[in-house]
């Protein structure tokens, strides 16, 4: 998975589906890989079944970004946390950027799957850092400035673009269209970007149509879709652009 060049960037395809298993797709996960840390772009439930299947080492998980909190985008948190707790092997300190309510959310997810787990004695660091709108978060080696997405009550939705290894990285996560995604897409070496529904516009989701209205003033270098409904999957001949799968790499 690691790579020599301390320079380069992977981009592991962990899951790219929606909330309902469309496709037999995993919930949303995307592992950025450099020679020395992995940073999970969202990190849903079966977030940790993927990083088996696929190779990439969760004891090499650094940072986690989250988007919002639907458990098919932050859940895998919890079980992240307490493989890591309950192991204790030699790990790095892990940091988690999100939303305001992400620590508490995550300590009530984490209760009510594994009571007592969050007291449980850790041997890392956990570190959260808030996201906010408009508020650009920096840690060594990344730089994250949120956007406020338009999402269902009480997730807290932000769309991201990452500066990371001298890329850049735009993701919608799941919103339906909002002008300050213009920002988040312009000029991104990949923009990561939901295609939920076809059509021209759905209620708190990316429509597919939507989003070709405006990738043209984004002008990003490369487009990736994900979280495609079933509607849109079966229609998924008339899509111009690259789709991801699970499992997908992609080195930026």
């Amino acid at each position: 998975m690691a790579n020599s060049d301390p320079s380069a960037l992977t981009l592991h395809v962990l899951g790219c589906g929606d909330a309902f298993g469309s496709g037999g797709r995993m919930n949303a996960c995307f592992a950025l890989a450099e020679a020395e840390r992995v940073t999970l772009l969202d990190c849903g439930a079966t977030a940790l079944v993927a990083m088996r299947r696929w190779g990439i080492d969760p004891d090499r998980v650094e940072r986690v970004v989250i988007s919002h909190l639907h458990g098919d985008h932050f859940g895998g948190l919890v079980f992240l946390l307490r493989e890591a707790t309950l192991f204790r092997r030699p790990r790095p300190d892990l940091t988690i950027l999100g939303p305001p309510s992400l620590e508490a959310r995550l300590q009530a997810a984490m209760e009510a799957f594994f009571p007592g787990g969050w007291a449980a004695e850790r041997q890392f660091g956990l570190h959260f850092v808030v996201l906010r709108p408009g508020e650009p978060a920096r840690l060594p080696g990344l730089a994250v400035t949120p956007v406020k997405a338009f999402h269902t009550r009480g997730t807290e939705a932000l769309a991201l673009r990452l500066g990371i290894a001298g890329r850049s990285i735009g993701y919608t996560g799941d919103t339906e269209w909002v002008d300050a995604l213009l920002e988040i897409g312009r000029d991104a070496d990949l923009l990561i970007a939901e295609a939920w529904m076809p059509g021209d516009a759905t209620p708190r989701h990316m429509a597919y149509g939507a989003l070709r209205q405006h990738l043209a003033a984004m002008r990003p270098q490369r487009v990736l879709l994900t979280h495609l409904g079933e509607a849109l999957l079966e229609r998924r001949a008339e899509i111009a652009e690259p789709v991801a799968e699970d499992g997908m790499v992609m080195h930026l």
